[in-house]
């Protein structure tokens, strides 16, 4: 494999981009100095096997129906055993447009208007805006902080249940907190699950960019596997290979009732995957791909490293350190500032997009996340602006 270049600096603008095009429109930021930290996906190529398997797809010249797409179910199969230790029934597989309206898709079939679905808060924002769009209630259970991580808090969350819980969404690994659960503590979910019948939705999406040198990720199927009659798992390619606007992800479930009961919605909306995406993902989920996800969590974990130690050098901040993803969590309560003053100082001094922790829910308030898979150059810069903007705090 070529090694690829992550330090390569691309300008994305101008590209149909939602993370560098709508600057303007979400942030009010114009020049061309500003520095988008705010959507997860990558600054960086997808690997070289991805983008000519899509060239051979295009070069075709015909873009009809996809059909047979057992190559792409065999790849998917491949890489749940070969990096995750997971086998996976084919027929376990159903395919969706991406793991929002994966987590859309399961809210829809498993619940009905006025129930609640339990998140661990703060979490990806996507799950309750989602949540609230079906016209289902969110129970926000929020997390504990123990040792500088986020940590389950049952005795905390006996209170906050209100008996409509239908569902519990868990993110795993973690974002935006970026921790990566133990299997005893995956267990500990599913005993909580099927305590209370709920149907668990396990979001994996980040199960490849586990950091190396920490934890080890743990499939929740294979953590508890007493509960496959409750349990989907969610997963994509998508976050791995920077492949998102391909829209495609997965809904693994092994369960046949539980399944049928997902497939009959996606049937009633015509869900199905594209052309392009299926290819892309095949090309992916190979050794090659294996070769380049080794590379990328090597990068972000020197990225984690030179950001943590900038933001740990204004007075008052500290990111919760990464165990996986590219999202960095950064919390600015120890400056005292009210969260429109820490906006203004990282939007309008600092020229940095990142998002609120606002949006993430209860316990989000004072946070910003930042997307650090960026060229390391812009990390470095992101750092220096970061500290400038509250130089007279040191």
């Amino acid at each position: 494999m070529t090694r690829p270049d992550f330090d390569e600096p691309i300008d994305r603008r101008g590209t149909l981009c939602n993370k560098w095009d709508d600057l303007g429109s979400v942030f009010g930021m114009q020049a061309p100095d500003a520095l988008a930290m705010w959507v997860a996906d990558m600054d960086f190529r997808a690997p070289l096997g991805v983008r000519r398997a899509l060239e051979d797809t295009v070069a075709q010249g015909i873009y009809g129906y996809p059909g047979e797409n057992r190559p792409y179910l065999e790849a998917i199969r491949w890489w749940m055993a070969t990096r995750h230790g997971w086998d996976v029934a084919p027929e376990a597989i159903l395919s969706v447009h991406g793991l929002v309206n994966g987590t859309a898709l399961a809210v829809d079939a498993y619940t009905e208007a006025g129930d609640a679905v339990a998140l661990m808060t703060p979490v990806y924002h996507a799950f309750a805006r989602v949540v609230k769009a079906a016209g289902r209630t969110v129970t926000e259970l929020p997390l504990a902080e123990r040792d500088g991580q986020y940590a389950l808090d049952w005795d905390g969350w006996a209170s906050r249940l209100t008996g409509k819980e239908r569902m519990l969404i868990l993110c795993s690994p973690h974002n935006p907190g970026g921790r990566v659960w133990s299997a005893e503590e995956l267990r500990e979910i599913a005993g909580f699950c099927r305590e209370r019948d709920l149907i668990l939705v396990s979001d994996e999406i980040h199960h490849d960019l586990v950091l190396p040198g920490g934890p080890r990720h743990t499939v929740t199927a294979l953590a508890a596997p007493e509960i496959a009659d409750r349990l989907v798992t969610l997963t994509a390619a998508t976050k791995s290979f920077n492949l998102a606007g391909a829209h495609l992800g997965n809904a693994i479930i092994a369960d046949a009732g539980l399944r049928d009961r997902y497939k009959a919605r996606m049937g009633a909306l015509g869900i199905s995957p594209g052309l392009f995406g299926l290819p892309m993902v095949t090309a992916a989920y190979s050794p090659e791909g294996a070769d380049w996800i080794d590379a990328l969590v090597a990068y972000l974990a020197e990225n984690a490293r030179i950001f943590d130690e900038g933001i740990a050098a204004i007075p008052g901040a500290r990111s919760m350190k990464l165990q996986a993803t590219y999202l960095s969590w950064v919390d600015f309560s120890g400056t005292g500032m009210a969260p429109a003053e820490i906006h203004k100082r990282i939007e309008q001094d600092a020229r940095i997009a990142a998002n609120h922790g606002e949006s993430f829910g209860t316990g989000g308030a004072a946070h910003m996340r930042f997307n650090i898979a960026t060229p390391r150059a812009r990390v470095v810069e992101a750092v220096a602006r970061l500290q400038q903007a509250f130089t007279d705090l040191q």
